[in-house]
């Protein structure tokens, strides 16, 4: 869910404007999964331009604050991409931190979580990106297991796909991002960074992502 829409159509002009997001339809992206994509997102370019990551952490702080105000939590980052955003965060609200990664450490202490989080803690997970949530909540899971009690989700930038909105509804986790691949496209129109005809290929896209392309 956006949270706010002023706050939507600002941060996606911010990531446009440093090419965190990079959108090219006529050569589009291999993705891990295999899936062919006309958009790229790298959230970690926005921790080098120190006005982009302050604006984004100061919206991330004042969401938890707005929307968890009468809870005391924990920020957890995602690793490894919202380790950065996540420590501003929990610095800008004076709270711990902690990092959770995708699997244990294969040595020293074996470590999944890296921070102090005491049993019955309320935690907050914040993300740089959603697409499909599972590695966002399996670190969910991960937080429950070691004793914690997650409130719910902040994330940059959400690609808005159905498979998400369903694995976050059979969680339970509720999800709000700044800004969402919708509002992003038409900035990116608005601008004159895309075609029409580019628009239309990448709401096309949207719709069935891992049929696109093949």
């Amino acid at each position: 869910m956006i949270f706010d829409q002023q706050t939507a159509v600002k941060t996606a002009n911010h990531l446009l404007q440093i090419n965190a997001i990079k959108l090219n339809p006529e050569n589009p992206f291999l993705w891990a999964s295999g899936w062919k994509s006309p958009i790229y997102c790298d959230n970690r370019i926005t921790l080098s331009y120190h006005q982009v990551r302050n604006y984004l952490s100061d919206q991330l702080s004042n969401q938890a604050k707005t929307i968890y105000k009468n809870e005391k939590f924990i920020i957890a980052g995602v690793a490894t991409g919202a380790i950065g955003i996540g420590m501003l965060v929990a610095q800008k609200l004076g709270l711990p931190f902690i990092y959770v990664r995708p699997e244990p450490k294969k040595h020293g202490r074996k470590n999944q979580i890296e921070g102090f989080m005491p049993i019955n803690s309320n935690v907050i997970v914040v993300e740089d990106l959603i697409s499909t949530g599972k590695s966002s909540l399996t670190a969910v899971e991960t937080i429950e297991k070691h004793g914690g009690n997650v409130l719910g989700m902040l994330a940059l930038f959400n690609y808005g796909f159905k498979l998400a909105e369903n694995n976050f509804k059979i969680s339970k986790i509720k999800l709000n991002t700044l800004c969402n691949y919708d509002i992003l496209i038409n900035e990116a129109y608005k601008k004159n960074m895309i075609t029409s005809e580019s628009l239309s290929n990448l709401k096309k896209w949207k719709k069935s992502p891992e049929k696109w392309g093949n």
